[in-house]
């Protein structure tokens, strides 16, 4: 089969396609045949050689697949199910083995290859604001990022459960983006997001943060938490360190909380999946959550794809199709 290879650490021209062996799925596992991967910074981050794979996890990049089983194991699929799936790696190819659990039917509505956007943010998305950071209806949410392939779910599932929502943006196009999208928008490159959050609450400040960021906003955060908030953090685009204040924090009775998806047990995996089935799956058929899908390249044109993500410029997901 194919598969794209990181050839070296470095940039997007390290990225090659070439046949590869094909898995063969251990015991609980299904084969899915790829038709789309989702590209997420942790692919980036793989290929500049700072984010290595799990131990057992596929060398290959790729956290989120849709396509159709080719061979059903033990599960309840039927070969030729639509389906989507977390991966621990290896969705940059064209069959990959993933634990059943960790897999989902695409949401009717969806096409085969939107839902390839959605495993890895929807299961992201919600295992930390609704079952980490315990985000109750009428809350307010501060969504750093809210133009990329989380923020846009994040938005749109914290809307869509009750919640309000303020996230920061880089540009006045992508502000317009998350105001479309149902969030009050916040230029970070022009406005003190601190400032701007507490004036939007009142000066309550923000029940919850999910922040990408990490160290370099790790004090403002904090700073703009309401008492009793949480902060998520889930990426380091900032550094991984930081010094904390314990006194604010202890001050506000917050919290500081960091998480990774990863790296997971299967079986909180699949749990989070059963979760975002039961909770998330419905609101994306009515309608109230969408799909957000920016580009979509060829397999063959993985390098040019990274390249694009890298960029910055990109809003929502940027796909890899195999069909």
């Amino acid at each position: 089969m194919r598969a794209v290879v990181i050839t070296d650490d470095g940039g997007p021209e390290v990225l090659e396609v070439r046949d590869v062996a094909e898995p063969v799925p251990a015991e609980g596992e299904v084969l899915i045949d790829v038709a789309a991967a989702g590209l997420n910074r942790a692919d980036v981050q793989q290929r500049r050689g700072v984010y290595p794979p799990p131990p057992g996890a596929s060398e290959y990049l790729g956290l989120e697949v849709s396509g159709r089983i080719a061979d059903p194991g033990n599960s309840t699929f039927a070969v030729g199910d639509e389906v989507v799936a977390l991966l621990s790696g290896g969705g940059y190819a064209e069959r990959v083995a993933v634990p059943a659990g960790q897999v989902l039917p695409v949401p009717d509505g969806v096409s085969l290859i939107d839902a390839a956007s959605l495993p890895e943010v929807a299961a992201t998305v919600y295992s930390n604001l609704f079952m980490a950071a315990r985000l109750l209806e009428g809350e307010t949410v501060l969504i750093h990022g809210g133009a990329g392939g989380i923020g846009t779910m994040a938005i749109q599932l914290a809307r869509a459960l009750g919640v309000r929502v303020v996230a920061t943006a880089g540009s006045a196009s992508k502000v317009q983006l998350v105001r479309s999208l149902g969030a009050e928008g916040i230029n970070y490159r022009d406005e003190d997001f601190v400032e701007s959050v507490r004036d939007l609450t009142d000066g309550r400040g923000p029940d919850v943060i999910l922040d990408v960021v990490g160290a370099k906003y790790l004090e403002r955060n904090v700073t703009a938490l309401a008492t009793n908030g949480r902060l998520v953090i889930i990426g380091l685009q900032g550094g991984a360190k930081a010094e904390l204040n314990l006194g604010a924090l202890m001050g506000k009775r917050a919290a500081v909380m960091g998480t990774t998806l990863r790296s997971r047990p299967v079986e909180e995996k699949s749990a989070i999946m059963a979760a975002v089935g039961k909770t998330v799956w419905p609101l994306i058929e009515s309608g109230e959550v969408k799909t957000q899908v920016d580009r979509v390249f060829a397999l063959a044109d993985a390098a040019a794809a990274h390249e694009y993500f890298d960029s910055g410029e990109h809003t929502g997901k940027v796909l890899l199709t195999l069909r």
